[in-house]
């Protein structure tokens, strides 16, 4: 069977899974071309108010397939880096969807898939669940943003352990420290999510993509500049119709219907 990124939907919440069971959902280049073609579409999809990115069974994906980067060593560099870029291009493209997208993490997450997990603005994930790089045992360095996002989020002697060293962080630790957002027993990660999925789903999506965009951008920004955006955000939601709903619904005590 063909590896492939499979397309369904729950209500307004469209549902990515990486299918490739026998290699492990093992990535590539078709499943990377696929997320960036998904992203995109739903972007400007209006029936669509958020993404859930999952594994196919019981294995979110066990990352980059090593039998496929041991054939293009031999004189296919260049297709090489057309696969990274298009990954790369649906990390970015996760990061800046104006609507929230949600990994749901069973098993493992491994490598590239490590850093797809990461790129989400939410993680629900098997209390069993592990994550890794392991690219440093197979002589090669972490691919996908995935270390840019763990420099930010965890101790220094940790991040440079798990890369250098490839050890497994289990479910547990990374939900201390803020990267895991929920925990549940393994088998209800799916549902956990598209849970989650359904309660966004009724903010208004205007404001779910200023947040982003906030979010995005306050590391890069010093809090002058900062304020000017947020303040200029504020203003372009207050005239929005989703405001006057929004405000109506909460005086009215009944609940809000967003846009």
């Amino acid at each position: 069977m063909a590896a492939s990124l499979k397309s369904t939907s729950d209500g307004a919440t469209l549902i990515l899974t990486i299918s490739n069971p026998e290699q492990h959902n093992a990535l590539g280049p078709d499943i990377y071309a696929a997320g960036v073609e998904a992203i995109n579409a739903a972007e400007t999809n209006p029936d669509v108010r958020s993404v859930v990115i999952t594994g196919e069974g019981s294995l979110f994906s066990s990352g980059g397939n090593l039998r496929r980067l041991q054939a293009v060593r031999q004189g296919q560099l260049d297709l090489q880096r057309q696969t990274l870029e298009s990954l790369n291009s649906w990390v970015e493209g996760i990061r800046s969807f104006p609507k929230p997208v949600i990994a749901a993490v069973e098993g493992g997450a491994v490598g590239a898939a490590f850093s797809l997990a990461l790129a989400c603005d939410y993680m629900v994930a098997a209390d069993n669940a592990y994550f890794f790089m392991a690219h440093s045992k197979v002589g090669l360095s972490p691919d996908g943003g995935g270390a840019w996002q763990l420099a930010r989020a965890l101790p220094r002697a940790l991040v440079t352990d798990a890369l250098m060293r490839g050890t497994r962080l289990n479910a547990d630790l990374l939900a201390r420290h803020g990267l895991i957002h929920q925990l549940v027993p393994p088998g209800q990660v799916l549902g956990s999510a598209l849970a989650l999925a359904t309660e966004l789903n009724t903010r208004a999506s205007n404001v779910m993509a200023g947040i982003k965009e906030l979010v995005d951008t306050a590391e890069n920004q010093d809090f002058s500049a900062y304020l000017i955006q947020e303040r200029e955000l504020f203003m372009r939601n207050l005239v929005h119709n989703n405001a006057g709903e929004g405000i109506s619904a909460f005086l009215e005590k009944r609940p809000a219907r967003f846009q």
